[in-house]
């Protein structure tokens, strides 16, 4: 080929070969001789051949998982506890120019916040207002990866694990408390039916009838349940009361009958 139309072919593929294409969570953070230049994409973009290099960046969220981590909490408890992280980049050329490797450098960030977090703690505290932990730990490593670009999405404690000692004396704590409530429902029980009887007993004694009446009944369903005898004292009064009962049905019906009644001895 002559040399005429070489030099215009190399220079046509020089220009094509600067052509690059990102895709639309991808961008490109170029540098010109080794100097930040700007950040391109998505799509198809162009840099200069041999004097632009550039970088791609993934701008999705990304998981990280962060591993078993063992830490003592403020009551001196020995846990292991493992976490979850999400984030995302939003300046990609901070996060390349600003921190090496952004990845692990937010996974250290999560691990040392998480030690020293858990360590603010009581282990009840841990255990019961886990996502207040997790807004606290994540508030914590979004300020430390601000510099870098990185927007910390959300952070989950996902497993706390405890000595086996530790969880006997808690299943012991919940059983005696589940006991206190037992035993509070009951004495309750008794102070309101202790007080339903005292109000009874005020109308009893207001009426004896009703007292003796109420005995009588008594024994009926006794002897009704256990099938044999019983033997009672009448009080005196209540027998006054069955006589004067008596003798005013027996008035009654000798003013219907126009007869003068026989005198019960």
């Amino acid at each position: 080929m002559p040399l005429e139309l070489l030099i215009p072919v190399v220079f046509v593929l020089l220009i094509l070969s600067g052509f690059k294409i990102n895709q639309e969570y991808e961008r490109a953070v170029v540098f010109t001789l080794g100097r930040f230049r700007t950040t391109k994409g998505p799509g198809m973009f162009w840099v200069i051949p041999f004097i632009d290099r550039y970088r791609k960046i993934d701008i999705r969220t990304i998981t990280v998982t962060v591993e078993p981590q063992e830490t003592i909490t403020r009551d001196s408890v020995t846990v292991k506890i493992n976490a979850v992280l999400w984030f995302l980049i939003e300046d990609p050329a901070k996060a390349i120019i600003r921190v090496a490797d952004y990845r692990q450098a937010v996974y250290q960030a999560a691990m040392t916040s998480l030690r020293n977090i858990v360590g603010q703690h009581d282990l009840d505290e841990v255990l019961r207002s886990r996502d207040k932990i997790n807004d606290v730990l994540r508030d914590i490593v979004d300020k430390v990866t601000d510099p870098w670009g990185i927007k910390v999405t959300m952070i989950e404690m996902k497993d706390v694990e405890i000595p086996v000692s530790m969880q006997r004396a808690m299943a012991q704590e919940a059983e005696a408390v589940r006991e206190k409530r037992a035993r509070l429902i009951k004495a309750q029980a008794e102070q309101e039916a202790s007080e339903k009887l005292s109000i009874a007993s005020q109308m009893m004694m207001q009426n004896p009838a009703a007292l003796e009446l109420r005995r009588m009944q008594m024994v009926a369903e006794v002897g009704a349940e256990h099938n044999s005898t019983t033997v009672i004292l009448m009080p005196s009064d209540f027998v006054n009361l069955a006589g004067a009962l008596a003798k005013q049905i027996d008035q009654s019906a000798a003013k219907t009958n126009g007869t003068t009644p026989e005198r019960r001895a």
